[in-house]
């Protein structure tokens, strides 16, 4: 998706880096309400409530604001309700980034492995028959390296005097793990993340530096709600006028894990 505020005119020929990246969980779903849907009906054809569908319309109110001044496809369209075809330049479904695999829910037990919150958060850990975070981290790795040969060769590139926005709609364990690779966040990081409610999102917008950042749009109260420590937030701020060149330097936090001081 585009915006009109772009005030620099940029050639063709220059590689044209996204302005913000939007991750967005889906909204309120059948198997939220019931577990016990997941072991009726495959988890690609279980649907948005009712309720679903309002969080994703006025998600996409709220995201609208922001660029102009089966679950996920739902999602897309409800939100896509917000903005006009003009300013969509394309929509792909990608299976990358899909849900979690849990495993068999119709064995009673295994469903219950799935609301042990410990279990969920530790990256290493495999569902029965399912997957582990560190699977879904493989995919989501292989969807970025895409991403980011389609920026490489201006794929996503149409108007020069538009930003170019990204909104990617997936599921909680999907955004938590593509925020933790575009970050290079650590396997102890990442299991402090807490998952994003139906229809949250996150902003990672491109500061001055050449840095993506969550703090050009988030404060500190919701970044420590969701899990981040001081040192990543510090992180974020810094990343908001900060250059590749200075990460090692800014970040000791980082370094600290590897060397003595």
């Amino acid at each position: 998706m585009q915006n009109n505020n772009h005030s620099s005119h940029q050639s063709a020929k220059k590689n044209v880096l996204p302005k913000r990246i939007i991750l967005v969980r889906h909204g309120e779903s059948e198997g939220n309400l019931d577990t016990s849907a997941y072991s009726k009906i495959p988890d690609y054809k279980i649907s948005l409530t009712e309720e679903g569908r309002a969080q994703a319309r006025l998600a996409g109110s709220h995201l609208r604001d922001l660029i102009s001044g089966n679950r996920t496809r739902s999602t897309l369209r409800e939100i896509g309700k917000s903005f006009s075809k003009k300013r969509v330049i394309g929509v792909r479904e990608e299976c990358r980034i899909r849900e979690q695999d849990f495993g068999n829910f119709q064995v009673e037990e295994r469903m219950k492995v799935k609301g042990d919150e410990g279990k969920v958060r530790e990256v290493l850990y495999r569902f029965p028959e399912g997957e582990s975070a560190a699977d879904v981290f493989d995919r989501v790795s292989s969807f970025l390296e895409s991403l980011w040969r389609d920026i490489d060769f201006n794929r996503l590139y149409k108007d020069p005097c538009q930003d170019l926005n990204l909104i990617i709609i997936s599921h909680g364990l999907a955004s938590r793990v593509f925020l933790m690779k575009w970050f290079k966040w650590m396997v102890e990081q990442f299991e402090r993340l807490n998952n994003p409610g139906n229809c949250e999102y996150r902003i990672v917008e491109l500061g001055q530096g050449g840095e993506y950042s969550l703090a050009m749009n988030h404060t500190d109260e919701e970044m420590l709600e969701w899990g981040l420590s001081p040192d990543m937030i510090q992180d974020q701020k810094w990343r908001i006028t900060g250059k590749k060149a200075d990460w090692n330097d800014h970040s000791t936090w980082y370094l600290r894990s590897f060397f003595d001081e």
